[in-house]
């Protein structure tokens, strides 16, 4: 990491007139100011770091990267991670990544330049230098890297609890749409799915999806039926996935869940609220957010920690697009 000094020595000015420059105190000469400015690019100096270390104790900022908080899952977890770091006198700055490696970097720079003292990231790319250079606590959330501290749920077990409680309530033309390859979590459900079924010997489909978004939910809802019409049970990568299956199973005359049934994963506030309520696989985002900020909380504080990753229980939550089991059956 540069340091002043070797700015002034890059520049051939004393640091008194670099601090000036980055301070804009004081005159300094047009073409003195682009020598310093030039040694800054050239060195990638970040002028906080200086700042930061001697600021440190007095900074109450924290960074959270998210992937997309047009998917309803994210601010859940905003708001358990706000609510906590607001009762431990933090505050957050805030940016969305959209699954984009270089937007990532630039908000993970903003937020050493901003002087932020930990980060919460939600991120697909949590072994690269991008977070391990830095030299602030990180807490990932909803992910998880190699025993560095994490809070995520167990989406395996929620996916094999999914397809377990499909094949009890009678499908067998089972469909699973499987999540975004590049995105761990969608991968594990998806693998606990199919490891069930297969236990259990049941034929399935695969629909493959790149995204979480609605509007494409829409097209993939469609292939599914057009590709594997007589499906009579759908296990959804995700709650709005869920809801484009059932949006079109509705229209094309499917009767839900006598026809076909569907479990959505999440519990996203919206799918209580569907017609019929969408059966899904819970996951405690709210609690999921203010666990990984309590953790971050005891990291900046150098607190003693046994348990740094912490894996959440994932439950299943039965509303109306899927039939009654019978208890003994």
């Amino acid at each position: 990491m540069a340091t002043i000094r070797d700015v002034a020595k890059h520049a051939g000015v004393s640091v008194a007139t670099v601090s000036r420059v980055i301070n804009e105190t004081g005159y300094v000469h047009d073409d003195t100011r682009k020598k310093v400015e030039t040694a800054i690019k050239a060195l990638h100096y970040t002028p906080n770091e200086v700042a930061r270390s001697l600021f440190k104790r007095k900074s109450r900022l924290i960074g959270l990267l998210l992937p997309d908080i047009t998917n309803p899952f994210f601010p859940e977890l905003a708001r358990g991670v706000e609510d906590e770091m607001q009762e431990n006198d933090f505050r957050i700055i805030f940016g969305n990544s959209d699954e984009n490696m270089k937007k990532e970097k630039e908000y993970i720079q903003t937020f050493v330049q901003n002087n932020v003292v930990g980060v919460i990231a939600s991120t697909n790319h949590p072994d690269t230098d991008t977070y391990r250079k830095l030299n602030i606590p990180v807490v990932f959330l909803d992910r998880t890297a190699d025993n560095r501290p994490s809070v995520y749920a167990d989406g395996r077990e929620g996916g094999r609890i999914a397809a377990q409680e499909m094949v009890a309530r009678g499908s067998r033309q089972i469909t699973v749409m499987q999540g975004p390859k590049h995105i761990r979590p969608a991968q594990d459900r998806f693998k606990g799915a199919i490891e069930a079924l297969s236990d259990q010997g049941i034929a399935f489909n695969v629909v493959k999806t790149s995204s979480f978004s609605f509007t494409e939910a829409g097209t993939w809802a469609k292939e599914l039926f057009e590709q594997h019409p007589f499906t009579d049970g759908v296990i959804a990568s995700n709650d709005i996935v869920a809801t484009a299956v059932l949006h079109e199973a509705l229209r094309l005359g499917k009767n839900v869940p006598d026809d076909v049934q569907i479990i959505g994963f999440d519990d996203i506030p919206l799918s209580s609220l569907l017609t019929p309520s969408l059966t899904t696989i819970r996951q405690p985002a709210y609690d999921m957010g203010r666990a990984a900020a309590n953790l971050l909380v005891r990291l900046i504080d150098d607190v003693n920690i046994d348990n740094k990753t912490i894996q959440m229980p994932v439950t299943f939550t039965e509303r109306d697009t899927t039939r009654k089991v019978n208890q003994h059956g």
